[in-house]
């Protein structure tokens, strides 16, 4: 399941959307979570999709992270991260088993994506800089957490 998701996020990492065709809200969700920082998967200069844990890298674990959607094109993500915040999405999917998200920066050289599996708990957050760049100069940093859910109304 982790490499689909991985593999999900990867290509829409690479891949350009248009709002209006990205948009698929078949659940009206209000979930809030604290979720706690499991491992990154780091490509940059300095690694090569590398995997870092808690005791080596200094990453904070996600409280109060909140998704709020209504039917059918509306979802609101809260304190996930400042760009997120502030930022329209441009790909949103929430059904009964998954959310995910997307966001480009106006240049399109910058760009967050998320995935939320209900079932499991698990939440992915990758981030990405340098789109349009070389592989080489491309950098990813990719977020593993284990949710635990505060409260839920669907």
């Amino acid at each position: 399941m982790k490499k689909i998701i991985i593999l999900i996020i990867l290509i829409l990492s690479n891949s350009n959307f248009a709002i209006a065709n990205n948009t698929n809200i078949k659940f009206d969700v209000d979930i809030s979570m604290n979720c706690k920082f499991e491992r990154v998967i780091i490509n940059n200069s300095e690694y090569n999709y590398e995997t870092l844990l808690p005791d080596q890298v200094k990453r904070k674990d996600l409280k109060n992270l909140r998704f709020i959607s209504k039917k059918p094109n509306s979802l609101e993500v809260k304190n996930l991260s400042k760009f997120i915040n502030k930022t329209d999405l441009d790909l949103k999917i929430v059904n009964k088993d998954i959310i995910l998200i997307r966001a480009l920066d106006a240049s399109k050289k910058y760009s967050e994506s998320a995935v939320f599996t209900k079932k499991t708990g698990e939440f992915i957050h990758e981030i990405t800089r340098n789109i349009e760049a070389d592989d080489k100069e491309k950098e990813k940093d990719i977020s593993f957490y284990s949710c635990e859910i505060k409260n839920e109304n669907i």
